[in-house]
């Protein structure tokens, strides 16, 4: 459409998810080279992006990521551009460099947040107040009054905000939320979604002390299960428990509020039947053992009046041996890494390049007058207003563990609140 502009995108935040670098070196998860990053050099080489940013809170940090994107991207697809303008400049650190690199942004230009759970709602407030189209990662805040805050934001500028829950595009996820409409009235609902015990080196800045697992995993679960029940049915009270006792011991050493293993219980309400009432158990952890195989293990359950779902996303009926390492279950559905038969990038169809794709497109569509940010809210997208009852639910599970106490979920004059 050539009334759509090429967008301006910043990317907030410069560790493993947008570039594939760790501060230990580069990543040995499967994000291995990143995914924000590597899928807007590839939406620029394919004509719907233009300028790029990046800012961090460690000037001193870009020599190594260039060389890193240079050796991992540059040096192995053809015709992959990785210039982008970096913040803080020189070797200062500066925690709130975001405010530089979003103020050199005009609106309309974008910006895409992958920094920790504690910092999204101030860039985002930042980014949306000037005018500038957002994407999240989730959570997209810990707090509900915070994402309320970003909704009225997002709708007084008129801007996209879309939370990054890139397992709504899920190929099996987002089939099976087709297939659970026919099901009837919702009954119960497991989730289970682990990390290896590694990745309290990955996220040693922040593990425990700015965030916790519930958060940044069970976000991903909790969210699919919303999704499932938007205007069907509405969480109502949450009780939350947690395991202890590994991330704090040798040789993690996680500051000492650090739980392993959060499960929330939360009771649902149907929306169309006062006899209808459903449970949901959602459990994250972050001390999987460490060769299970699996980077992720995500698996759930949903039972209805008139049938059940049973998902298992880690294994896909696909695995490799390999005699140093071992079995390995790999997920091809999430990002693509081998190049195409041209040598080019071949991840298009990777559920974590589509996530950020639709942003742009809808952000590109707003900028030319095709379409309303409001528009999207009708889609099944993860829309910030769209999000709201995930974040109720991740909030209330925090307020629980810190409270020992249950947490109720109310709507009052249109608007969500615990008590």
């Amino acid at each position: 459409m050539s009334d759509e502009k090429k967008l301006n995108v910043l990317m907030c935040g410069t560790g493993e998810y947008t570039t594939g670098w760790t501060g230990s070196g580069a990543s040995k998860s499967d994000k291995k080279i990143g995914v924000v990053g590597l899928t807007l050099f590839d939406l620029r080489r394919l004509g719907k992006v233009d300028h790029l940013s990046m800012v961090g809170t460690n000037g001193s940090k870009f020599p190594a990521i260039r060389q890193h994107l240079q050796e991992n991207i540059v040096n192995v697809y053809k015709d992959m551009d990785i210039a982008f303008d970096a913040y803080p400049e020189g070797d200062q650190i500066n925690g709130e460099a975001y405010k530089d690199a979003i103020n050199k942004l005009s609106p309309g230009d974008a910006v895409i947040i992958f920094t920790p759970d504690s910092t999204h709602y101030r860039i985002a407030l930042y980014a949306i107040e000037r005018g500038l189209h957002v994407l999240v990662t989730k959570p997209a805040t810990q707090l509900l009054i915070h994402h309320l805050d970003l909704v009225e934001a997002a709708k007084k500028h008129n801007v996209v905000c879309f939370v990054e829950h890139h397992k709504r595009f899920d190929p099996v996820y987002s089939d099976a939320k087709a297939r659970a409409a026919s099901l009837g009235e919702f009954n119960f609902y497991s989730a289970w979604m682990s990390q290896p015990k590694s990745q309290l080196e990955t996220f040693r800045a922040w593990a425990g002390k700015d965030s916790d697992i519930s958060y940044y995993l069970s976000s991903h679960h909790i969210d699919i299960h919303c999704w499932i029940m938007q205007g069907k049915a509405v969480p109502t009270r949450v009780v939350a428990s947690a395991a202890t006792g590994i991330a704090i011991s040798e040789p993690y050493n996680c500051v000492p509020q650090t739980e392993d293993t959060i499960t929330l219980l939360v009771d649902w309400e149907s929306l169309s039947s006062s006899k209808h009432r459903g449970t949901a158990v959602y459990t994250a952890s972050w001390t999987a053992p460490l060769k299970a195989g699996v980077h992720s293990a995500q698996h759930w359950y949903y039972m209805a009046e008139k049938g059940e779902i049973n998902v298992d996303q880690a294994h896909r009926g696909y695995d490799i041996v390999a005699d140093d390492t071992g079995k390995t279950w790999y997920n091809p559905f999430y990002m693509k890494y081998s190049p195409s038969e041209s040598g080019h990038f071949d991840g298009q169809r990777g559920y974590g390049y589509i996530s950020i794709e639709k942003f742009v497109d809808a952000a590109r569509s707003v900028n030319a007058g095709l379409t309303q940010p409001a528009d999207y809210d009708k889609h099944g997208l993860p829309t910030i207003a769209n999000t709201v009852l995930t974040t109720a639910i991740l909030n209330a599970g925090r307020i629980s563990l810190d409270e020992k106490r249950a947490v109720f979920i109310k709507q009052s004059d249109n608007q969500w609140l615990l008590e």
